[in-house]
């Protein structure tokens, strides 16, 4: 079974980037656009091309601060754009649009149980953490399979930071309860070799 390389764009700052916005769709910021540009063309500059793109295809979360950085890509480069909205970020439920501090004021219990155990503790309506990794796991089946029937070598994901998050528990071999631990900066790529949901790499960066 070939394997292929995922790289995950997180997407840049947007209106609420000091919120859990999780599901909510808000949008990106000049600069968190910008953020994401930049990415993009130092990775094209890096591999030496410009006018022709690297990716086989591009995947977005169906969120618009995913969706129309992905849309405008696909259409610069001439890539076909699948939007799948499994690769969504987390829902948050009742925290959902509200920043850190407001929690901690409101319930710090209830925040702290997150921050330490958060496959233990559901922040109020939210989805679960074992609900969300499923939900991905689905999603990244399906990339898995197609990559397989279409002989994709390269695959661009823009999605979230959560999502980020849980392949590198998977790639790292982590605990779930470990997610929170995991960094994924806005704007910027991550990169996994797949060859099977059990056989996953994180690719460390080129200086």
């Amino acid at each position: 079974m070939e394997s292929f390389r995922l790289d995950i764009l997180r997407h840049g700052e947007t209106t609420l980037s000091h919120t859990l916005r999780g599901s909510t769709d808000d949008a990106l910021t000049q600069k968190g656009w910008q953020q994401m540009q930049q990415t993009i063309d130092n990775e094209l500059s890096m591999h030496g091309v410009s006018q022709h793109p690297l990716w086989d295809v591009i995947v977005s979360s169906d969120l618009q601060r995913c969706r129309e950085f992905a849309s405008e890509l696909s259409q610069k480069y001439n890539l076909p754009l699948q939007i799948n909205p499994q690769f969504q970020e987390i829902h948050f439920g009742d925290w959902e649009a509200l920043s850190t501090q407001h929690i901690y004021e409101q319930s710090p219990e209830l925040l702290a149980k997150f921050w330490e155990q958060p496959t233990q503790f559901t922040p109020p309506n939210a989805e679960s953490m074992q609900q969300f990794q499923q939900r991905i796991v689905l999603g990244l089946e399906n990339v898995i399979q197609q990559a397989q029937v279409e002989q994709w070598q390269r695959v661009l994901l823009v999605s979230h930071g959560g999502v980020v998050k849980l392949l590198k528990c998977l790639a790292l071999d982590k605990s779930l309860d470990e997610i929170l631990t995991m960094s994924a900066e806005l704007g910027q790529l991550n990169s996994f070799n797949i060859q099977s949901l059990k056989n996953i790499s994180l690719m460390e960066p080129k200086k």
